[in-house]
């Protein structure tokens, strides 16, 4: 039996690993190429050492990333090399994810203003997603509208669903004038997530990734359906999950929300028929 790449391992953590699985091998294997990447300056975001260490770790990402556009990538990134070459990726969406992991790692994000949050997702989901229709093959134009609404439906759920687990690294990213709005002038983030008024706050950002998820089915209704296979999977997946907080609640105590792996796998098969 063939030993799987760390590129497929790396990406075997990734919510939408039974997505990638179902594609043709050239954007099989680029998709794992491109969540190893994303897999390996998450973990340098998330890991609790010094900032300045994670700062220069993800500087000498930047330097490796150029490497693979001037033709002279690390030996751990030819692969990555050659999912750019095939599939025309581009080199600012792996800066802009780069960018993004960097704003957790300066400071804490706590309750960011609007235009923060927005760059945030744009940085940390879009950008993923700019990267992943050019694997699956979809129009410029189309392409990039799906990659802005699919990735920010998906994030704001991500926000929702681990409110806690960021917490506990000292964030928290609702905006700050929906805690306003519910009348929560703390943004400490035990202190938020522990006043009975947290859930109002949630619900306008439900109504936000609601949205998204609208809009990003619309698109992909317009697009051949082996185009867009794997973002149907993911978004089906991540619209489940939302609805599961939204029928579990944003008060405290919050059970952890997960999708079960049975019905992930009917996702897919269903998009496979």
């Amino acid at each position: 039996m063939t030993k799987p790449s760390l590129a497929a391992e790396r990406a075997s953590r990734s919510s939408f690993y039974k997505g990638m699985r179902i594609l043709p091998r050239a954007q099989r294997e680029a998709m794992f190429e491109i969540y190893s990447f994303c897999r390996a300056v998450d973990d340098i975001a998330d890991d609790l050492g010094p900032r300045e260490e994670r700062r220069e770790q993800l500087a000498q990402w930047r330097c490796d990333i150029d490497a693979v556009y001037r033709g002279t990538p690390p030996p751990e990134l030819t692969g990555l090399a050659q999912a750019v070459r095939t599939f025309g990726l581009q080199r600012e969406d792996f800066i802009a994810i780069i960018d993004g992991m960097e704003m957790d790692v300066t400071a804490d994000i706590r309750a960011p203003d609007r235009p923060t949050l927005d760059l945030y997702c744009d940085r940390v989901a879009c950008a993923v997603g700019r990267l992943s229709v050019r694997v699956f093959g979809m129009g410029r134009d189309a392409g990039i509208a799906l990659a802005h609404h699919l990735g920010r439906a998906l994030q704001l759920t991500n926000i929702l669903r681990d409110l806690d687990e960021d917490a506990s690294l000292g964030r928290l990213y609702l905006p700050r004038d929906l805690l306003h709005a519910a009348g929560i002038a703390a943004i400490e983030p035990h202190e938020v997530l522990a006043n009975p008024a947290v859930g109002k706050a949630c619900a306008a950002i439900v109504d936000l990734a609601e949205g998204e998820f609208r809009a990003a089915q619309s698109i992909m209704a317009k697009n051949p359906r082996r185009v867009v296979r794997a973002p149907r999977i993911m978004g089906e997946a991540y619209h489940i999950i939302l609805q599961k907080l939204i029928a579990r609640g944003f008060v405290a105590p919050r059970e952890p929300v997960r999708l079960p792996k049975a019905r992930l796998l009917l996702i897919v098969v269903r998009n496979l028929i």
